[in-house]
């Protein structure tokens, strides 16, 4: 088995911390970029694109800020996070990206979260 290398990506979003983190932390806004359906139960939380399902647990949440999760099935110590940046001096808000991925994988894996983001920007309406 490969070993995951971990990889972080930066994107501007032109929408409020508090908009922003409802799409990351919530199912239902997770539904509206990241997967088809999202679904949660406590800290584990339902992914579902087309015919594929995966769970993932929730490490951990900060209001307003960041969450991290950890898919179930991945066997390594690998996890996702998305963190909320907003700049001190002229309040531009980011989205950073912390993930894993095989040396393989890596730019398929950043495109993937490229055009994800793409997805939420457009519903954010912050295109």
């Amino acid at each position: 088995m490969q070993h995951k290398i971990k990889y972080e990506l930066e994107f501007d979003i032109h929408v409020s911390p508090q908009m922003l983190y409802q799409y990351i932390s919530t199912p239902s806004g997770l539904s509206e970029w990241y997967a088809d359906n999202v679904n949660s139960r406590g800290e584990i939380y339902t992914f579902i694109w087309e015919d594929t399902e995966e769970e993932a647990k929730l490490l951990r949440k900060k209001l307003d800020e960041s969450v991290k999760f950890r898919w179930l099935n991945s066997g390594d110590d690998s996890y996702f996070e998305m963190k909320i940046m907003v700049d001190e001096i002229t309040d531009d808000v980011s989205l950073v990206i912390i993930d894993f991925a095989t040396p393989d994988d890596l730019e398929e894996s950043k495109m993937l979260w490229e055009n994800q983001v793409a997805e939420l920007k457009h519903a954010l309406g912050s295109v």
